[in-house]
């Protein structure tokens, strides 16, 4: 099994912003618990500020099933809604935080709709979950 997790914009300052939402473990130390905890499942890690290169890498994809925490992407792309729409891999879209818990922005989702589904407010578990979801296949 192969996964892709596709990592959006200010998700690089994960562990150095907000700690009280996002927790205090870099996002390079959240990718290498990932990969510990999936001992034989091929993990590849991608992270952009630029919603064109996370397209591009959806449209590349070479995997069984993509993570996309698109950060604040999620509320307004329909670029990488149409990027993700336009595969045949299925995509889980993961937040960090308990959106619906937060500022009403947050709450909605373009993205949700051509998703396999949608894991919040669990931390970096919320990775692992939906991990979990296509192992469990």
């Amino acid at each position: 099994m192969k996964l892709l997790f596709i990592n959006g914009v200010n998700l690089n300052m994960t562990g150095r912003r907000e700690k009280g939402v996002y927790g205090t473990q870099t996002l390079e130390e959240i990718n290498a618990d990932i990969a510990a905890r999936l001992k034989g499942t091929e993990c590849e890690f991608f992270q952009s500020n630029c919603e064109g290169e996370i397209c591009t890498k959806l449209h590349a994809a070479d995997c069984d099933g993509i993570i996309l925490n698109a950060g604040a992407f999620t509320h307004y792309s329909y670029a990488i809604r149409d990027a993700i729409a336009s595969i045949d891999i299925p995509v889980v879209e993961v937040h960090m935080s308990n959106v619906f818990r937060r500022e009403e922005f947050r709450k909605t989702s373009v993205l949700s709709e051509v998703c396999a589904g949608t894991i919040a407010g669990f931390g970096k578990n919320s990775y692992i979950l939906a991990a979990e979801s296509f192992l469990l296949k």
